[in-house]
């Protein structure tokens, strides 16, 4: 008897993650025992500091091992709460916060949980990967706000020309995955106030919300005034700014009522995050100073990549803007077109055919013509692959 198993249309709908598939590519190749520069993984590549990495092994030798409430433990939710009351003078409830298994999770349960099949999404280009496809799932549809024209910086013109009468949601990223954008604080806030004045709401992304290089300013939607806040979702994560990508701690800060549904839908998924991880991501807010410290050494050592870098790919005859934040180049690769190079993805092939290196095309962020190139790599190696991109074009 053979099976006539088939996945679901909701599945069906939803494409595997690009940068993923990248990251495995790059794996297959190192396995060979070829000399891979991989420039296509989202993470950091410095190790969790080893005062959280204490927290961890402190917590699990007194027995925090159990299972959490569905939001997380209390002391991690006061921690987030105390984390925003002293950078962003916000005092947010508990019964607001939800720890989630990393900030995917975080974000598709704000989705989920809000979103029906008849309703209209909003995403800015180039956005997350992750974030059509969790759309796709519920089934409502995309509606894509071209920013190219303004350098991938979201404006509130966009956003107003873009809401229609069946708008419910836009998706903010602010340090933005690829392009390391940041969206000018005055500028976020119009567009919040736009969202609310029609009653759409916001998943703010504030995965990177502390990778931000001077004269750029950190920026949350928790300092926005508490009318604005009802109509936003921050989706909040240790896995970048803490080096913690492993440990799939997230979290959410949302209205009461947005955070019960959220609570809800998690319930049944994944129940809570790790209880020994969800402890030590206290501890690492409690004690901000020490945290904080090595969060500035890493982002010291993205920044001296970023001058590096964007500088020699623009040398290259690879226009990429300077990026503000996170630790993404995009640069247009437009300019490599020809008989044979006719595609993001052609050239994404042949920097990984010719030269070992292994980038994202950028057609899956929702703009062809541009690849992601991660500076979450040893200043060396960058240097190695400019040389090596300097031979094949």
């Amino acid at each position: 008897m053979s099976s006539n198993f088939t996945v679901s249309e909701a599945i069906k709908r939803m494409q595997p993650s690009a940068t993923l598939a990248a990251a495995a590519v790059a794996a297959e190749l190192k396995s060979s025992g070829a000399d891979v520069i991989d420039l296509s993984i989202g993470e950091p590549d410095f190790d969790t500091p080893q005062h959280i990495k204490n927290y961890a092994i402190d917590a699990l030798r007194r027995g925090i091992t159990k299972y959490t409430p569905t939001a997380g433990l209390k002391s991690l939710q006061k921690a987030i709460i105390g984390f925003y009351e002293r950078e962003f003078g916000t005092t947010f409830g508990a019964n607001q916060i939800i720890a989630t298994v990393g900030g995917k999770q975080a974000i598709f349960n704000a989705v989920l949980s809000l979103i029906n099949a008849d309703d209209e999404v909003l995403l800015h280009q180039p956005y997350w990967v992750s974030f059509p496809e969790i759309v796709n799932f519920t089934g409502a549809k995309i509606v894509e706000i071209e920013t190219e024209a303004t350098h991938f910086v979201l404006t509130a013109e966009a956003v107003k020309n873009a809401i229609t009468d069946k708008t419910k949601l836009i998706i903010v990223n602010s340090p933005g995955n690829p392009s390391g954008r940041v969206i000018p604080s005055d500028e976020f806030r119009r567009i919040v106030e736009i969202c609310a004045e029609r009653n759409v709401y916001v998943i703010s992304d504030e995965c990177y919300l502390k990778f931000v290089y001077p004269p750029a300013e950190v920026f949350s939607t928790a300092s926005l005034p508490k009318e604005l806040q009802d109509f936003v979702c921050i989706a909040g994560t240790f896995s970048k700014t803490f080096a913690m990508t492993g440990w799939r701690v997230g979290y959410t800060v949302a209205n009461q009522e947005w955070t019960r549904g959220m609570a809800k839908l998690q319930s049944h998924s994944t129940s809570h995050p790790t209880s020994f991880a969800q402890e030590a991501c206290a501890l690492a807010l409690d004690n901000w100073d020490e945290t904080n410290l090595a969060l500035n050494q890493m982002l010291a050592e993205y920044s001296r990549r970023r001058d590096y870098l964007i500088p020699a790919l623009n040398e290259l005859g690879l226009p990429c803007e300077m990026p503000e934040g996170a630790f993404y180049a995009f640069p247009n690769v437009r300019g490599c077109f020809d008989g044979q190079i006719k595609t993001s993805a052609d050239f994404a092939d042949l920097l990984l055919k010719e030269a070992h290196i292994v980038t994202t095309d950028g057609a899956g962020f929702g703009v062809e013509g541009f690849v992601r190139v991660s500076y979450a790599a040893k200043f060396e190696r960058l240097q190695e692959a400019i040389e090596r991109i300097r031979r094949i074009i």
